[in-house]
């Protein structure tokens, strides 16, 4: 039988029948191994026989719970691919990657029946969904949307023949690229399965954990969380939606070992703790990365009895990259660790050689769990992905004990609350106002996001004022991505090449901020 991510359901419901495998904090449903396999049988003999093959694409459009896990267990098990939709997004992003992507399936929530209708009125110019799957109750349910329940009902939980695994698409998961399109970044039931294994053996993960996952899980940053403490057989508490407030309270109603969050979720957190309420005995450590974590943010946790354990990685590399192990972390506060187990990494200068001790370069990675390549995108796949090795635009430093330290980016990838944000795609669509020449998009300083967007526009029309740029970005682009602020400029400073000089630009408006 070929290696299939959806029997990781199957073969646990077997070993461990007696485990809950997870516990949805929003809806209260908790489910075994067997229980949860019974339902992943369901969507996948639903699926199957809707007419979908292996290889189909599957979109879904949900938040957090047991209905997402279900899906991509499920329907893993059947060959489908999962194409987990950034819900923030607006219908214009949607339909470019549904299409792109050619997805003939797309599992909503009633949270989005309106984005859903928008795009279902487009027709086949919108999309190339057949098949729209409705999660939630039959009052609110759209009229050209089948029932999620009503399928599970009807069909059987037999455990469905596997078609498909190995080396073939699970899901195709798309971030933001430098051009301004999105980029599908495509992961097998291999890859999938080692950046589980690289996770369990080398992160302090265990049998039996349990593992609160608080990200979105269209990120990858919960992804392979989940991948990893259903691998382990250990317990995912599932959160629909990040409350600082709440978070506090799972750790000790859930006996929470084991969490992931970004480090704009960490300063929420610390605003909302209180010492004489809120217990974490069970909690023996937080993973943060997306962003590099601040010094301050680990120490002031380490206070409260708290250890953060950075990591570094990317949606291209399945999540691992590199991580910081428990003997370290308070030592080496700042750095990200070593390569995971199954890993490994270099920093090289721009003549492609490995650098010395301190002499910053950029980061490559290489392991079993790095992507396929971009779906539909062979150019971009052969420049990210040379002689086995990810190219990640990221600039670190090693000491000379081996441990990375990354310092900046070589792409202009902006980072907010957790998101990455292309400032090509902002800069593409204020390009497109009426009375704009010119426009560079850079992060500035955000004690909230930790960055935020800030245009820095040349207008040929001299009453365009920076409340009418941010007016076009509203609902051309998701809320996370709109730039917070705007400045003008008489021009955009470029080399010789017609490069714009973005770090000139950084330096000019240091002092912006939000």
């Amino acid at each position: 039988m070929p290696n299939n991510i959806g029997q990781f359901i199957t073969k646990r419901a077997n070993l461990n029948p007696r485990t809950e495998a997870i516990v949805d904090v929003t809806g209260g449903t908790r489910l075994t191994y067997p229980e949860l396999n019974a339902r992943c049988n369901k969507v996948a003999n639903a699926l199957r026989d809707g007419g979908l093959k292996a290889g189909d694409r599957v979109a879904t459009l949900l938040m957090n719970g047991p209905e997402f896990i279900e899906t991509f267990f499920g329907g893993a098990k059947v060959g489908a691919v999962t194409v987990a939709l950034n819900w923030r997004l607006v219908a214009d992003e949607l339909s470019f990657i549904l299409n792109d992507s050619g997805s003939s399936v797309l599992v909503f929530g009633t949270a989005f029946n309106e984005v859903a209708t928008e795009l279902h009125e487009r027709g086949a110019g919108g999309t190339q969904v057949a098949r729209w799957i409705h999660l939630g109750d039959a009052t609110d349910r759209p009229a050209f949307a089948e029932s999620y329940d009503d399928l599970l009902t009807s069909s059987s939980e037999r455990e469905p023949e596997v078609t498909a695994g190995d080396d073939d698409l699970l899901f195709i998961m798309y971030t933001s690229g430098t051009t301004g399109l999105p980029k599908g970044v495509m992961h097998s039931h291999n890859t999938a399965m080692w950046s589980a294994i690289t996770a369990n053996a080398t992160a302090d993960t265990r049998y039996n954990d349990t593992y609160l996952i608080c990200l979105p899980l269209f990120h990858v940053g919960a992804l392979n969380p989940l991948l990893s403490i259903m691998n382990l057989g250990g317990t995912g508490v599932i959160m629909s939606e990040f409350d600082p407030v709440r978070i506090w309270e799972l750790f000790d109603e859930e006996a929470v070992t084991v969490t992931l969050a970004v480090p704009a979720m960490l300063q929420f957190m610390l605003l909302t703790y209180d010492a004489e309420k809120h217990s974490h005995e069970s909690l023996r450590w937080v993973m943060s990365g997306a962003a590099p974590v601040p010094e301050t943010l680990i120490k002031t946790y380490e206070s409260m009895g708290i250890e953060i354990h950075q990591v570094y990685g990317l949606t291209e590399s399945g999540g691992p990259g590199c991580l910081i192990s428990p003997q370290d972390a308070l030592e080496r506060v700042g750095s990200t660790g070593k390569a995971f187990f199954y890993g490994d990494v270099r920093i090289v200068n721009e003549a492609g050689d490995d650098v010395q001790p301190h002499e910053p370069g950029e980061v490559l990675l290489e392991g079993p769990q790095m992507m396929l390549g971009y779906w539909n995108r062979p150019d971009a796949t052969a420049e990210t992905l040379v002689d086995g090795w990810l190219k990640t635009g990221d600039v670190a430093i090693f000491d000379e004990d081996g441990f990375v330290y990354i310092q900046d980016r070589v792409k202009d990838m902006i980072i907010s609350g957790g998101e990455n944000v292309y400032p090509a795609e902002i800069e593409n669509v204020i390009l497109a106002m009426e009375g704009i020449t010119e426009v560079a998009v850079i992060g500035m300083p955000s004690k909230k996001w930790g960055e935020s967007p800030l245009a820095v526009v040349v207008r040929a029309d001299e009453s365009i004022t920076a409340d009418a740029v941010l007016a076009w970005t509203d609902g051309k682009l998701a809320r996370f991505k709109q730039p917070k602020a705007v400045e003008f400029i008489d021009a955009i400073p470029r080399n010789p090449t017609g490069k714009i000089l973005k770090r000139v630009l950084r330096d000019q408006f240091e002092g912006a901020g939000s």
